[in-house]
């Protein structure tokens, strides 16, 4: 018996101690992640285009709406940059490594010379720019409006109403909120950050970190967004 019971135990602990080890490995590894990408998030997304979108937005428009459309948009941003990154994991992990280090310098070198040369009210600067597009938008929606008109009277009540139906649940606003979010987004550097992160570190720690630090930001935005962005020196 104890040959066999020596022959039964042998295998067991070592086992038990790699999956110990890999599961522990597993978990620093997402929890690096997350922090890496929310940290970054929050930092380059205060004050940032979309910020200012979400903020003026919110202060026109209703505020859940707001907040649905450009979390959508950067939502679904967030993963897209995710599997870019993840996608380039199939290069060795030492290039990858020495790409995304040398890349992280060149952001930092460019975020230092921008704001160096950024002026003091840079922030106004933006947030004047976002008001002028969003303006631009709602000038082209009433447009679209006046020229569908208010409905074709021959197709009867019968129609309009599966219309209001479906407009209640995808509205303008939300599809304003979204489009103007995922195009600011779109070759901005946080996406592009995001990208590099995947592609070094775990990328589900990167999705889930990059989500919620844009959930913050935005929250922020379509809480107090032009308090916030006062009070919050985009150069500093």
């Amino acid at each position: 018996f104890p040959p066999l019971l020596q022959k039964g135990s042998s295998p067991v602990a070592p086992v038990h101690v790699v999956n110990d080890e890999s599961a522990d490995k597993t978990n620093l590894g997402f929890i690096h992640a997350f922090v890496a990408a929310i940290s970054v998030i929050i930092v380059s997304e205060l004050g940032d285009k979309t910020f200012f979108i979400a903020a003026i937005m919110a202060m026109r428009y209703n505020r859940l709406t707001v907040l649905a459309g450009a979390m959508l948009a950067l939502g679904l941003m967030t993963c897209l940059s995710v599997l870019f990154g993840y996608a380039t994991t199939v290069i060795p992990r030492v290039y990858t490594y020495y790409v995304s280090t040398a890349l992280f310098a060149i952001f930092g070198i460019r975020m230092l010379r921008e704001g160096l040369k950024m002026s003091p009210d840079e922030g106004q600067e933006e947030l004047e720019e976002v008001q002028a597009e969003i303006k631009k938008k709602d000038e082209e929606l009433q447009r679209t409006k006046l020229l569908n008109g208010p409905g074709d009277v021959e197709s009867g009540p019968g129609t309009t109403i599966p219309q209001k139906k479906w407009l209640h649940f995808i509205s303008p606003i939300f599809v304003q909120a979204f489009t103007l979010t995922f195009l600011a987004e779109w070759g901005d550097r946080s996406q592009l950050t995001t990208i590099v992160l995947a592609a070094r570190e775990d990328p589900y720690g990167v999705a889930v970190g990059g989500t919620v630090g844009h959930c913050l930001c935005t929250g922020l935005a379509v809480i107090g967004g032009r308090m916030i962005a006062q009070k919050i020196s985009v150069r500093t």
